[in-house]
């Protein structure tokens, strides 16, 4: 059988090898099932995760290479880091996730729909209350003005989305974010696929078969459990 596969539905964790996606395009390898918790845990377990359009059947990619970034690899500018250290933006971690998930779905300049509909906004915000899901935020005053969010299991974050409604905000997050996943003792962040963007942050790619090691390696090992919280210790390694 060729992919895409259509998945079971009656076991959320039936998902095909992900050495069978598509080259073409790159990383499709499913298409249906469901968003439940229990799908989405063992698909990023697995490697996989969904995007899709609106009006499409849900669908499943493992892309080769994948795009990751290892905490000690993160570069930060010295104009990043000077937004740093004038403390433009208050960060916030997990004080209001479905918030940026919004902010997230909003549609780029180059856009005209969103990837995150309804289906996926409930999903994660489900995953969210569940404590799998977290975000970083940036503020100011009263004003969300950019931030990111992702999925935490183990020792590994899987990046999702960012938003910037004010220069260099989704960049100061990521800093916020490895930074604390570094003092945590992570080992691997998931950027899924790579961008400029994401590069200018330290992050490139690996063979997806590295990236599985990975995951089989540190999916399993206490991570950060509970509503993540800003630890006054690493802000200061931030500003120093």
């Amino acid at each position: 059988m060729i992919a895409p596969y259509w998945l079971n539905t009656h076991d959320p964790t039936d998902f095909p090898t992900v050495n069978l996606a598509l080259t073409q395009p790159d990383g499709l390898l499913a298409v249906g099932g469901d968003l439940s918790e229990q799908r989405l845990l063992a698909a990023y377990q697995k490697g996989i995760f969904p995007w899709y359009n609106k009006d499409q059947p849900i669908l499943w990619w493992s892309p080769d290479p994948r795009a990751v970034l290892f905490p000690a690899d993160l570069r930060i500018s010295k104009s990043l880091r000077k937004k740093c250290h004038q403390q433009i933006f208050n960060v916030r971690f997990d004080t209001a996730f479905e918030q940026v998930v919004q902010a997230c779905a909003e549609p780029r300049a180059d856009q005209n729909d969103t990837w995150i509909n309804e289906e996926m906004y409930d999903a994660y915000v489900h995953l969210h209350r569940a404590g799998h899901a977290h975000s970083v935020e940036c503020w100011q005053d009263d004003d969300l003005v950019g931030g990111l969010y992702g999925i935490s299991i183990g020792q590994i974050f899987f990046g999702e989305s960012m938003f910037s409604r004010v220069t260099n905000a989704s960049k100061v997050a990521f800093v916020y974010l490895v930074k604390h996943l570094e003092e945590k003792n992570y080992s691997l962040i998931d950027c899924q696929v790579s961008s400029p963007h994401l590069a200018s942050l330290g992050a490139g790619d690996i063979k997806r078969s590295v990236f599985l090691t990975y995951l089989n390696q540190y999916c399993s090992v206490q991570g950060w459990s509970g509503r993540w919280q800003l630890d006054p210790e690493v802000e200061h390694s931030i500003m120093t």
